[in-house]
Order: C-alpha cells, then sequence, then structure tokens
C-alpha cells in the first residue's frame, strides 16, 4: 500500500501545481491586458493634451 500512495503521491503535486500554474499565467494575461488599456488610455490624454497646447 506504501508503494501505491508513493507513485500516486508526486502526480497528485503536480496537479495541483500545474492548476497554481494556471490561475498564475491568468493573472499575468490579465495583469498585460490592464497595462496594455492604460497605455492606450494615456495616448488618447497625451494626444488631446497635445492638441490643446498647440491651440494655446
Amino acid at each position: 500500500m506504501d508503494k501505491l500512495q508513493q507513485v500516486l503521491s508526486p502526480s497528485n503535486k503536480t496537479a495541483k501545481t500545474s492548476g497554481s500554474n494556471k490561475k498564475r499565467k491568468w493573472r499575468e494575461i490579465e495583469q498585460l491586458k490592464d497595462q496594455y488599456q492604460l497605455e492606450k488610455d494615456l495616448k488618447v490624454f497625451e494626444d488631446s493634451l497635445e492638441h490643446m497646447l498647440d491651440e494655446f
């Protein structure tokens, strides 16, 4: 019985690890999306500010 548990134990640990890796990857993807959206929004404000300064 111990040998069976030893064989099964590592596979259970890797399954848990891969699940947490998936969560981490999704968090990284969401963070990159947020960063891209922020840069896009800032670009819009920067362009409008330059336009206002040109008029001034």
